[in-house]
């Protein structure tokens, strides 16, 4: 809404108050900040809005990317390997194909991001933001039986209620736009 001047409809709107209640809540009952959230959605944020504007486009944005952050990682897997604690080339051949594979399993969903965002509006991709946190808690509780309070179940409730209102008001606002 700020960087691109999209528009949110009343329904929308609430789907974000209602998100932020959500989020207020468990922020509140724990008492402190959630400093790493809010920073891996600050940084994703302007990433997904570098990659949104930028002019290049999806294959040619990630080539950039990964030309810039190539040298960094050398250097980084490098120093690993000097100190001894580094996993690849260093653990078996195995290891090194699955290390080698991440690579893949990082840059596809990466370059349908950078494809996707471009194609809808931006205040949409933050919504759907929500989906892969979910998709991690759901694997904490249920694989790993961490503990999931009746804190968390209304944070999560006001925010997948969100999510679904604001589903609906898109998919009806674009049904809209379709017949005019």
């Amino acid at each position: 809404m700020v960087f691109l001047r999209e528009r949110l409809y009343r329904w929308q709107i609430l789907s974000v108050v209602l998100a932020f209640i959500g989020m207020l809540f468990l922020t509140l009952h724990y008492g402190r900040v959630p400093w790493i959230a809010f920073t891996l959605a600050f940084t994703f944020g302007t990433y997904g809005l570098l990659r949104k504007t930028a002019k290049a486009g999806s294959m040619v944005g990630l080539l950039f990317e990964t030309a810039i952050l190539t040298p960094i990682a050398l250097v980084y897997v490098i120093a690993l390997g000097i100190q001894g604690s580094g996993a690849f080339l260093s653990i078996g051949l195995h290891t090194d194909v699955l290390l080698t594979g991440s690579g893949l399993v990082t840059a596809i969903p990466l370059l349908l991001f950078a494809h996707g965002a471009r194609r809808i509006q931006y205040s949409t991709v933050g919504f759907l933001q929500y989906i892969a946190p979910t998709g991690q808690l759901l694997v904490g509780v249920l694989l790993y039986k961490e503990l999931f309070t009746s804190t968390h179940a209304i944070s999560f409730g006001f925010v997948w209620v969100a999510i679904i209102i604001y589903s609906i008001s898109s998919f009806i606002s674009y049904k809209k736009r379709l017949t005019l």
